[in-house]
């Protein structure tokens, strides 16, 4: 059975808090074992199941989880007894056996649910901060917030004085047999799944802008989700992103990690946002997701940004996904088209309709 030994240290090696994961967590310091009453589980056998630890000096508390570094994938928490800030403070060195890989050292501890809401400066208010209701845009990445800037305008809109219809245009190039949204939608049911043909794990992706070798595909990308849509369970490449709906709802699934199995590990929460919501991923948070778009009539539209922060040097293209077998897949983002020429085309559709309905409505009264 795989066992996980890891030992934190000070620098003289006296000092040694030992973590050992099996069928359970198991603490331990001075031959005295440290055991969480409701832990109930320990090694995750599931392909791609991944661990974290968090030791807290301050407030002498010690979280250990599965998948994501967040309270909500935690399966155990011990508070140590008051007196031990300086012994845990001392901890600098970590040890452990040569069939353990360290991903990743985060110089944060685990303290609270994390918001997946942004609020920019001038709308966030005291109480905000009190409860950690939202994200706040100062605290997001460099990156990301370079990303937020860019789309979290107000000008930024679907519906502008070049074409105030263009939302409606959009739904009716959806819904009608014949028209680009709808003849595209219908080519792409093969794409997550050639084999099995899903007409409803599909979207659209029009994308604005080059790709500049900074992101996985062109950073910025509008995706167009109908009525009961949805995407594959997949993770984004290790970027950050900044995602905000223009327009709908989108329901969310998130997931501790991406589980290369048929029997998925399951979502640890869920989110719906609405118009002028604006949410975020990072290298270590919101990676791995499923949106849905849960609405019976209304489609929902989305602009996606994404960016490698700059320590990422590995700049992997592809977002890994699940296929309907539970096989990870890569995914190499594309565009079915870019948002200028996209516009024009929804333009002459709606033209064309308006066209017809006017010379239709005339027929009609002229009898």
């Amino acid at each position: 059975m795989c066992v996980i030994k890891l030992k934190f240290c000070d620098k003289e090696r006296q000092n040694v808090l030992k973590l050992v994961i099996d069928d359970r967590v198991v603490l331990h310091h001075n031959a005295i074992k440290y055991i969480d009453p409701n832990n109930n589980s320990g090694i995750n056998h599931l392909r791609g199941a991944y661990y974290w630890v968090s030791i807290n000096a301050h407030t002498q508390q010690v979280y250990v989880g599965i998948g994501e570094p967040r309270l909500e994938t935690a399966i155990y928490q011990y508070n140590l007894k008051s007196g031990h800030k300086s012994f845990l403070e001392s901890l600098s060195h970590l040890e452990y056996e040569s069939s353990t890989n360290i991903f990743k050292i985060l110089k944060d501890p685990v303290t609270r649910n994390i918001p997946l809401l942004i609020k920019n400066t001038n709308e966030l208010t005291m109480k905000d901060i009190a409860l950690s209701s939202f994200m706040p845009k100062s605290n997001l990445s460099l990156i990301s917030q370079k990303l937020y800037d860019c789309i979290s305008g107000e000008n930024f809109v679907l519906d502008d004085a070049d074409f105030p219809d263009f939302t409606n245009a959009i739904e009716h190039s959806i819904s009608t047999p014949g028209l680009w949204c709808n003849k595209t939608l219908q080519s792409k049911s093969h794409e997550f799944n050639p084999d099995k043909p899903n007409n409803k794990e599909t979207y659209l992706r029009i994308t604005l802008g080059e790709n500049n070798g900074e992101s996985p595909g062109i950073p910025y990308v509008m995706e167009i989700w109908p009525p009961k849509h949805y995407s594959p369970i997949h993770s984004h490449a290790n970027s950050s992103a900044i995602i905000r709906v223009l327009h709908g709802s989108i329901h969310v699934r998130l997931y501790p990690f991406l589980c290369t199995e048929k029997d998925s590990a399951r979502p640890f929460g869920t989110a719906d946002f609405n118009e002028n919501d604006i949410t975020w991923l990072s290298p270590t948070l919101n990676q791995t997701h499923q949106l849905i778009n849960n609405k019976e009539k209304q489609t929902c539209i989305t602009i996606q940004c994404y960016m490698y922060e700059d320590d990422n040097k590995k700049h992997y293209d592809f977002f890994d996904f699940l296929d309907e077998d539970g096989h990870k897949q890569q995914y190499e983002p594309d565009s079915d088209m870019d948002f200028l020429s996209f516009k024009e085309i929804i333009r002459t559709e709606w033209k064309q309709y308006k066209k017809i309905k006017r010379v239709f409505s005339k027929y009609i009264f002229g009898l």
